[in-house]
């Protein structure tokens, strides 16, 4: 049976779409297969062969050589076997060919339906292997249309998909508008490969950066970490090896140029670049600019920093709606905690003035019990005696001693237990997200009034407390 002008076709299609031929071979091989086992029965053992040379779609049926035959269509009479081939034995499987399948338009059909299936399928698995090894690159390709929401953008061979929530806000694209994003992702769907880009990954900044910056490009400068609210701020840190380069200086380029055309890509989004630091203090006063840090207290344990500043500079530090500490967390990946010096200063001495209401406990016995961690007359009462003997470097006896006066005082209620409350003194704290450094999550900004948190943050700050001058 000749089908050369079906093979033809086929053999053309897979050319065009840069599939192999024995892949396109293998694909009419099977839908004959198929098509064969339909027509003659499933009971039966096929097997098809496409002949490259004459374009012939060879059918072959195995049966089982016997003496005496019972079922005709898995079964061959041994002198019937041996008129088709001399050396066959009982036993053997012999493989006769159906000369004239005589196929019908129907079964040519279905047979065509399955061969372009497969190519398709085919060509699925080459385009998702072609875009796989390309997750992580800045792509560049045509708006189609809209899906959903979704855009849809020509890359050439495929389309990808740019989903609504990563594209930057107040971003609008009309067919036929030609759009960077970074390709996020491939995935393999029913449907056939899945191409997803991003406007909003902060990966997407980095990439703007390695094109505009060719320091960036050759090694020179490395990027440590990035971190965005797309549409309105970013941070970016970079480092570099060689003291004879500025790096911030680098990206920034002359007069702006370079850092200008990554702004204007990114809709306007405001850029901080700042200088990476194996310091995480000294880091993240960096990434904290323009704000004037007084000084920092870190626990490197629970990736904590309790960051304190005066008055006039905590709006700064915080940011507008919490930008600039929740990108600073993102940034260097530990929990920052934005802390107004003058409030610090107000606990301290309200905890001082509570401390002194006993009998022995001077102010500078105050300061001491408030940089161990005593708070107020309630904490000292709780204190185990041979704490307290450490911390003051007294006599054990002289520790129960005051422990016991506290005691006292508590149940007659002659003192007051706790410091007069004072405003919070913890006024923003951010929180890293779980993907923190190149992939950016929104981080959550703390505001006056969750008591949880600050607890936390004040017991880790006990030590910091006694170091300020009180006024």
């Amino acid at each position: 049976m000749n089908f050369s002008e079906l093979g033809k076709v086929i053999e053309q299609l897979g050319k065009d779409r840069g599939i192999k031929k024995d892949v396109v071979i293998g694909a009419i091989e099977q839908a004959f297969l198929v098509t064969a086992r339909k027509k003659y029965g499933i009971q039966g053992e096929f097997e098809a062969r496409y002949n490259t040379d004459d374009g012939e779609v060879e059918i072959y049926q195995y049966k089982n050589v016997v003496d005496s035959v019972k079922d005709t269509i898995v079964e061959i009479g041994f002198e019937d076997a041996k008129e088709l081939d001399e050396d066959c034995e009982i036993g053997d499987q012999l493989g006769i060919k159906i000369e004239d399948p005589r196929f019908s338009r129907v079964d040519i059909q279905t047979a065509k339906q399955i061969i372009f299936q497969k190519v398709r399928d085919a060509e699925r698995e080459i385009l998702f292997a072609e875009f796989k090894h390309r997750e992580g690159d800045l792509v560049t390709g045509i708006v189609r249309r809209y899906e959903r929401g979704n855009v849809i953008v020509d890359l050439g061979k495929a389309d990808a998909i740019l989903a609504r929530k990563e594209i930057i806000y107040g971003e609008t694209f009309k067919p036929g508008d030609r759009i960077q994003a970074y390709l996020s992702e491939v995935v393999m769907t029913n449907r056939g490969p899945e191409i997803r880009l991003s406007r909003t990954s902060p990966m997407f900044l980095v990439k703007l950066f390695e094109i505009e910056v060719p320091e960036i490009q050759d090694g020179t400068i490395e990027i440590k970490a990035a971190a965005r609210e797309p549409g309105h701020r970013a941070k970016i840190a970079v480092w570099t090896e060689d003291r004879d380069i500025d790096p911030v200086g680098a990206c920034v380029g002359m007069k702006g140029s370079r850092v200008q055309n990554i702004v204007n890509e990114l809709q306007g989004e405001k850029i901080d670049i700042v200088k990476w630091h194996d310091d995480v203090e000294v880091f993240v006063k960096n990434a904290l600019a323009p704000a004037d840090i007084t000084s920092i207290n870190g626990n490197n344990e629970e990736k904590i920093l309790d960051v304190i500043v005066e008055e006039d500079q905590l709006s700064l530090a915080i940011g507008r709606r919490g930008q600039n500490v929740r990108l600073a967390a993102m940034l260097t990946g530990w929990k920052v905690n934005i802390i107004s010096k003058s409030k610090l200063q107000e606990k301290v001495k309200a905890s001082v003035e509570n401390l002194a209401q006993l009998d022995g406990v001077t102010e500078a016995t105050a300061q001491v019990l408030i940089q161990s961690g005593v708070m107020s007359v309630v904490d000292l009462s709780a204190t185990e005696a041979e704490d307290l003997a450490k911390f003051l470097s007294i006599e054990a006896d002289e520790a129960q001693k005051m422990i016991d006066t506290a005691v006292a005082g508590i149940e007659s209620e002659e003192i007051d237990n706790e410091p007069v409350e004072e405003a919070e003194i913890i006024s923003a704290s951010a929180v890293p997200s779980a993907r923190m450094g190149m992939i950016a999550k929104e981080s959550e900004v703390s505001e006056e009034g969750e008591d949880d948190k600050f607890s936390e943050a004040e017991r880790r700050l006990r030590e910091e407390l006694a170091a300020f001058k009180l006024k």
